[in-house]
């Protein structure tokens, strides 16, 4: 996955939803799940760097902490993720009010 942003078509976004404003609402919700997912991952990995005291003078620089943030920095940025998988049309949605409003496949009884 490439870290640049291409523009993008309107129509091409709005059409798997029939609305802009839907599609953008839901590449949002998708692209969240991403930050908290991830948000939640670095602080598991971080955790076991944590001084058991909380003494400043004897902060020290940990090479592998180091390594670890810089990873997460060069991460795609979670907007474009959704934005990529939605496009691609590997986003499952349904809108809670009318089930019919989705684009999950049609099942025949």
């Amino acid at each position: 996955m490439e870290n640049n942003f291409l523009p993008l078509n309107l129509d091409d976004m709005s059409y798997p939803t029939g609305n802009i404003y839907k599609s953008v609402s839901i590449i949002g919700a998708r692209s969240n799940q991403f930050t908290v997912a991830i948000k939640e991952e670095l602080g598991r990995r971080l955790a076991e760097f944590a001084p058991a005291h909380d003494n400043l003078d004897e902060i020290t620089e940990n090479r592998e902490q180091i390594e670890i943030s810089r990873h997460y920095e060069r991460l795609p940025k979670p907007t474009q993720v959704a934005v990529e998988e939605f496009m691609a049309h590997r986003v499952y949605w349904r809108h809670r009010d009318n089930p019919a409003d989705t684009n999950a496949p049609e099942l025949n009884p």
